[in-house]
């Protein structure tokens, strides 16, 4: 996890019944309290159409207390690919809580209510599981304050195309849920837009037997920091990870293809596309180009440069 992204864990305005128990100060003032809201959004997945998921509760460690548990009377069940671009839904909503520091989050799943589907077979569910088991929820580790008397909103990015794995021969179920969790403050982050014209990129590929052909629209790589040299992704690599890799549309069926990556504190950022498919659980060996710096300003969304760049 780069810690560099935890700034400590909104878009919607939905709230739910959500019962609390639990909970003890953190350090300062033991009476101090502060509101905070924690939503959820996901990254986009390629080969996937339906990443669904059951949250049962979410629980929050004070850096000198208990646990502070917020069970949920019912399952909130979405599916994280729609929730890209911006979008986010509510686990908890203005909920009163010690002020102080926090080391830790936790999310519990109801992985019976949870699954997959894969795009070549939208009609079939496929079984989804947690490595770590249920009870102990998905944990991500990680310093975030909660002010005194101020309402503080953060928002979990669940990456599905980091976070869901093929485990390949005799497993828990179809697929694992090893999370690729990312927390961020909601008052620190920006957003970067931008084209792709992949009519043009496809049509100079098939006619250069140097470059690899395209294999499908692609996807738009973002990397913390500037001048970062591209890498595939690879969850089980040490090597530099994008934060996140975000697959092209066109929407309006204007021939030109657009993207958006949300949720990214302020700061420089290095900017590739790539049309080759990328496997998450291995090393590939993908063309890049398009590959600029952008710097995310909070509170508003970035125009990144046409790809391909102009000249």
């Amino acid at each position: 996890m780069n810690n560099a992204l935890i700034k400590g864990f909104g878009v919607t305005a939905l709230a739910a019944a959500i019962s609390a128990c639990g909970g003890s100060g953190s350090g300062g003032d033991s009476a101090a309290t502060g509101t905070v809201s924690f939503d959820v959004t996901d990254a986009p997945a390629m080969e996937l159409s339906n990443v669904t998921i059951a949250f049962t509760g979410i629980s929050l460690k004070p850096a000198d207390g208990e646990w502070v548990e917020f069970n949920f009377d019912q399952p909130k069940t979405w599916n994280l690919l729609e929730l890209q671009g911006g979008l986010s839904e509510p686990l908890i909503t203005d909920e009163e809580v010690p002020a102080g520091n926090y080391t830790q989050l936790r999310l519990l799943i109801d992985t019976d209510g949870s699954f997959v589907k894969l795009k070549d077979q939208p009609d079939i569910e496929k079984s989804l599981a947690v490595p770590s088991g249920e009870q102990s929820g998905l944990k991500l580790n990680g310093d975030f304050v909660v002010a005194a008397n101020t309402e503080t909103d953060f928002t979990i990015d669940f990456d599905v195309r980091k976070s869901i794995v093929n485990p390949q021969g005799q497993s828990l179920a179809d697929y694992l849920l090893k999370p690729s969790l990312r927390l961020v403050n909601n008052l620190e982050v920006g957003s970067i837009s931008g084209e792709v014209d992949y009519t043009t990129i496809n049509s100079t590929r098939l006619a250069d037997d140097q470059l690899a052909d395209c294999e499908y629209e692609g996807s738009v790589y973002v990397y913390q920091g500037a001048d970062i040299a591209p890498t595939d992704l690879n969850v089980d690599s040490e090597d530099v990870q994008p934060v996140m890799a975000v697959p092209v549309t066109d929407d309006d069926n204007d021939g030109m293809y657009t993207y958006t990556s949300a949720f990214l504190p302020a700061g420089d950022y290095t900017v590739a596309y790539s049309c080759q498919l990328d496997d998450n659980q291995a090393d590939d060996d993908l063309e890049f180009q398009g590959m600029q710096n952008v710097t995310v300003i909070a509170d508003s969304e970035v125009q990144a440069e046409p790809i391909p760049l102009p000249q």
